[in-house]
Order: structure tokens, then sequence, then C-alpha cells
């Protein structure tokens, strides 16, 4: 039945995913980030890109196919090793929902500054000077 079609006041059914997608809660934040990232019983891991993440859970790109509810663990930068599973996997991407709350704050935790840090990768420093006198 179409939008147009149904009677007014009266909802569609949705389907056991659509309304898990529904139901999430927590703001996600977009970001860029490579991540290693173990599938079930793999020994090594492999670097996927971390697209958005929230406090449940993260969304990565992954070129390969994996079963929903595939047991995970992903090293996050700021939070460390966070287990997990597949909520859902798409297009080379994949939805991970973790078993426990993250700060997602703290992956976003910038980085440099450190005395083992390159220059190149400090923030800039602003140089201090002194006004002219006549």
């Amino acid at each position: 039945m179409s939008a147009t079609d149904r009677d007014p006041g009266q909802e569609p059914e949705m389907s056991n995913d659509e309304l898990d997608d529904s139901q999430r809660t927590g703001q996600r934040d977009s970001l860029l980030l490579m991540a290693p990232m173990t599938l079930a019983d793999e020994t090594t891991p492999r670097d996927v890109r971390v697209r958005n993440i929230s406090e449940g859970g993260l969304m990565a790109e992954l070129p390969v196919v994996v079963e929903i509810g595939t047991p995970v663990r992903i090293d996050l930068r700021g939070v460390g090793l966070v287990s997990g599973r597949i909520a859902w996997c798409t297009s080379g991407r994949v939805g991970v929902a973790f078993d426990r709350v993250i700060d997602p704050k703290k992956v976003r935790k910038p980085v440099g500054g450190g005395t083992s840090t390159p220059d190149y990768a400090k923030p800039p420093v602003t140089p201090r000077t002194r006004p002219f006198s006549h």
C-alpha cells in the first residue's frame, strides 16, 4: 500500500530491522578514523575505516560480507579494545553494536603534543611578540 492509498491514522507495520533502527539512541558523530578490527576467532586484526561512532556502536567500511551477530573486537584510539557484534552488513560497510557503552569523545581526542610526537604533527605555536616602542 502506498502512502497515498492508506487510511489516515493507520501506520504501516515495521519490520524487525526497521524497528531496531528506529529504536537506536545516542547521537552519532561522523569522523574518519582507521582502527584495527578482529572478526570472530581471527587472530590477525584488519584495518577498517570508522565512519561514525556513538556510545553504543559504530559504522565502518569493511569490504567482506560478515554474518549478523558475529563477535568483533576493535581497538579505538583513546578508548582501547572494545568488544561487540555485527548488527548489520551491506555494501562494504558494517554496523557494530558495542557490548558496553563508551565515551565517543575520547575517540576524537586530539593526537600530538607528546614528547615523541614529531613537530609536523603538533599544533602550531603562536610566537610571543612585544609591541614596538619608539
